[in-house]
């Protein structure tokens, strides 16, 4: 299969685990089963045909408003939808289809779920934290299992000890300024990009705290005020994965080409 055409398609199947994604949204914070049931709407709660369920082209053609009783639908759902699309293909480009391809496409969805839910209820929840660990150990045990090489496990578990480890400090020190949720999440996320290389995950690392500052700051500047202003940081957390886990490797060879070049 060419290359752009495994990225198209992988865009197309984004799209429809994007849907899924916002079925965890709506019913995962507020104990519902996202397991069966099928979507309604979430204000009038009518069940939603098939045909106005289409990732996308759906809310565009009923422009964002429900069918039945004109409410308005909320663009985080095309937003969410195209946000895993983005996500499945820019795997498929960089990592190509692999094994540590099927575990970064089920990154997608939960984290971005997970990133909806935190800017929505401030909370991480647990169930979906846990379904990232359980991933970590059966795919990268897979991952590694298929390329003959042990050692990376032993990177992804020191990855997961730094990252959760610098987390959970964080958190001891001040639990009023990061969620333990936040702590949990870090393992899943460092163990990932730790087994992808040291200089992923030291620039998956770093650029948590700069990503989230940068949002407290734009945070502090919409609200006009120093204190009170509550902002979640697990999406930045997130952002940071991601950025690390599709560009670490460049990002970190032209930062070490900028310091020797500065220096020199």
């Amino acid at each position: 299969m060419e290359h752009g055409v495994a990225v198209a398609l992988a865009c197309v199947v984004g799209l429809l685990c994007g849907s899924f994604t916002n079925v965890l949204i709506a019913r995962i914070p507020v104990g519902k089963d996202w397991v069966r049931g099928s979507s309604q709407c979430p204000k009038c709660e009518h069940p939603i045909a098939w045909y106005d369920n289409i990732p996308v082209l759906a809310w565009l053609w009923l422009r964002g408003r429900c069918r039945h009783c004109a409410q308005p639908i909320s663009a985080r759902y095309p937003v969410v939808e195209l946000s895993v699309a983005a996500l499945f293909g820019l795997v498929a480009l960089v990592h190509g289809l692999t094994v540590m391809s099927a575990l970064l496409a089920f990154f997608a969805i939960i984290t971005v779920a997970l990133s909806a839910i935190d800017f929505e209820h401030m909370r991480l929840p647990n169930p979906l934290v846990l379904a990232l660990g359980i991933a970590v150990v059966v795919l990268l045990v897979t991952d590694a299992a298929v390329a003959g090489e042990w050692w990376p496990l032993t990177r992804a578990l020191l990855g997961a000890l730094i990252l959760g480890g610098a987390y959970f400090v964080l958190w001891f020190i001040y639990p009023r300024g990061l969620g333990f949720g936040d702590v949990k999440l870090a393992l899943p996320l460092g163990a990932v990009l730790g087994y992808l290389g040291w200089s992923v995950l030291a620039v998956g690392a770093l650029l948590g705290p700069l990503v989230g500052a940068l949002a407290a700051i734009a945070a502090v500047a919409k609200a006009r005020k120093f204190t009170g202003v509550k902002m979640p940081y697990g999406p930045w957390m997130i952002c940071a994965f991601w950025i690390g886990a599709l560009w670490g490797v460049p990002i970190a060879t032209w930062y070490v080409d900028l310091t020797l070049g500065l220096l020199g």
